[in-house]
């Protein structure tokens, strides 16, 4: 390997973005890029600015990576991403700052056999089904003309975010007005079991799931609640590792999973989760972090895996960014499909100009 260069970018929304935890104007992540053999492997650290999804955050990965992991990568001659998740695990957590190095080495690996990164992972589809999550709006009948807006631009499914006081009146509103949409709501763990009387209400709108009503810890509470109700429940933030699915598995927490690459640690956990939810008959589905085309393209490829059964959190680049970092920019059929890339490795290019035009600060680490 001969360098890794990391940088901060920082893009604005077209729309704001809210959930639970607050409202958002625009994101900061990390670019990692990894050179080798005349080619660039690149990945995104999703962790967000602020500790709220996530202990994890921008200046934390950075931490992790400039002080540890890219240290480790040069001092072990590790090329091989499978290696990296292995040496890795030697530090606890930060699996966002894991992930992002991880999907660098990925992204190489498949350029250096020159094939899209959907064959070295296995995967079969040429395209992915894409649903769209819309954040809690200043009105309902704003969130009912967004949510028109984006039926009308082909998405399968509409996932709506959710917190006490925007829930159940907001959900049969959009029933009423899209009776035949396939509708879910996510609740970013903004619930108690306190509040399962209410949660029961969520049961009589024929929602495809319910994701993520309690908090991460909480494998328990969302157990009882998946048999008090007929709703599907799906985990996101409580699904950190295999193990983490193995449980809720057992303690039957939930029915569908949701899988993030951040979240887990990278492509090797969660390919690990995705075959281990096959062989026990548990659906899945790529959730997203609101990535640039640099983690959306990885994400897409991963979706192309055969146990990826619903339409997944991955939209069109113009859902969230005017101007993004790739071309050619990820678009969304009227079927509500994303073509999957066939260059190799993540098969989109990253624009240099916007990129630089972007970043926040950068930093080049070489052996």
């Amino acid at each position: 390997m001969d360098k890794v260069v990391m940088s901060v970018l920082k893009l604005p929304y077209v729309h704001f973005f809210e959930t639970s935890f607050g409202r958002e104007t625009d994101r900061t992540f990390i670019l990692l890029e990894v050179y080798a053999e005349d080619l660039v492997g690149y990945g995104e650290v999703v962790a967000p600015q602020s500790p709220l999804y996530s202990y994890e955050t921008t200046s934390t990965a950075w931490h992790m990576l400039k002080d540890f992991l890219i240290p480790m990568v040069f001092d072990g001659a590790i090329v091989e991403p499978d290696v990296f998740f292995l040496e890795a695990q030697k530090y606890r957590g930060h699996p966002m700052a894991k992930a992002g190095l991880e999907l660098a080495l990925w992204d190489l690996k498949a350029k250096k056999q020159q094939q899209p990164l959907s064959l070295v992972y296995g995967g079969k589809g040429l395209e992915i089904s894409a649903g769209v999550s819309v954040g809690i709006q200043d009105s309902e009948s704003q969130l009912l003309d967004r949510i028109e807006e984006f039926l009308d631009q082909g998405y399968q499914r509409i996932k709506v975010k959710i917190k006490p006081g925007w829930d159940v009146q907001v959900c049969q509103s959009i029933r009423e007005k899209f009776s035949g949409i396939q509708l879910q709501a996510d609740a970013n763990g903004a619930y108690r079991i306190e509040d399962l009387p209410k949660l029961k209400k969520l049961d009589d709108i024929g929602l495809l799931m319910l994701e993520q009503p309690f908090p991460p810890y909480d494998l328990w509470d969302h157990s009882r609640l998946q048999k008090e109700i007929k709703t599907p429940l799906c985990l996101d933030e409580s699904i950190l590792s295999l193990t983490s699915v193995r449980q809720a598995f057992e303690m039957k927490s939930c029915r569908i999973v949701n899988i993030k690459i951040g979240r887990v640690g990278g492509v090797v956990e969660s390919m690990r989760i995705h075959d281990f939810c096959q062989e026990h008959s548990i659906p899945v589905w790529c959730g997203g972090m609101l990535e640039s085309g640099i983690g959306r393209a990885h994400n897409v490829h991963l979706a192309s895996l055969p146990n990826f059964k619903f339409p997944n959190d991955i939209s069109a680049s113009a859902r969230y960014y005017k101007d993004d970092i790739i071309e050619p920019p990820f678009k969304v059929t009227k079927k509500g499909m994303i073509a999957v890339p066939q260059l190799p490795g993540i098969g989109v290019s990253p624009v240099r100009r916007q990129i630089n035009k972007v970043t926040l600060q950068r930093e080049t680490f070489s052996s």
